[in-house]
């Protein structure tokens, strides 16, 4: 019995020490991300709203999802004209996601709708990149501060370092601070 258990085990590593070689081998990143299209938690973007806001298929039908601790200027916000740099970031995030299936992740510090009934969710793409955060990183939106979330203090430093840098919006438009420590896009 114990020279079996040692066989399956044996033959085990061998099998995993393949696997692990082969994704090497074979570019594992781009493995990976072909695999992530196809994997559970991940879903096809039904269609771009805008900037910040996607719609995915979900168990069967469209579901809004609201990135977390992003805001990007407005292109369809109703009584509200379109901001400047609006139409930059929603063309940036149709580009960056593409036709790549997207991985949602929720944070524990926020809820899991907004007033709005979209989900709030952190979109990754199936390389790792961090959507809402690259948003953020390219001056595309600004740090969203009114809602508490895990990555707040990274977010904040990420829009500091795209203002320095006159990324994005930085460079093109004249955002107004708010109150409570933001920012918004004036209108076009």
């Amino acid at each position: 019995m114990r020279r079996n258990t040692h066989f399956w085990l044996g033959l085990l590593l061998v099998l995993l020490l393949i696997v692990v070689v082969n994704l090497f081998v074979l570019g594992g990143k781009t493995i990976i991300a072909k695999l992530g299209r196809h994997q559970p938690g991940y879903y096809s973007v039904a269609h771009f709203v805008d900037g910040d806001t996607i719609a995915v298929n979900m168990n069967g039908h469209s579901e809004k999802v609201r990135f977390i601790g992003v805001d990007t200027p407005e292109t369809h916000k109703p009584n509200t004209p379109v901001q400047c740099y609006g139409p930059a970031a929603a063309a940036y995030t149709k580009r960056t996601i593409g036709n790549q299936s997207v991985r949602l992740v929720s944070d524990p510090l926020s809820t899991d709708r907004d007033r709005y009934n979209r989900l709030l969710r952190y979109v990754y793409l199936p390389d790792g990149t961090d959507v809402n955060e690259e948003l953020v990183k390219q001056g595309y939106g600004f740090y969203y501060p009114y809602f508490p979330f895990t990555k707040s203090a990274q977010f904040a430093a990420d829009e500091k370092l795209a203002m320095a840098q006159h990324l994005g919006l930085w460079a093109n438009c004249h955002p107004t601070p708010t109150d409570q420590g933001g920012y918004v896009s004036n209108p076009t």
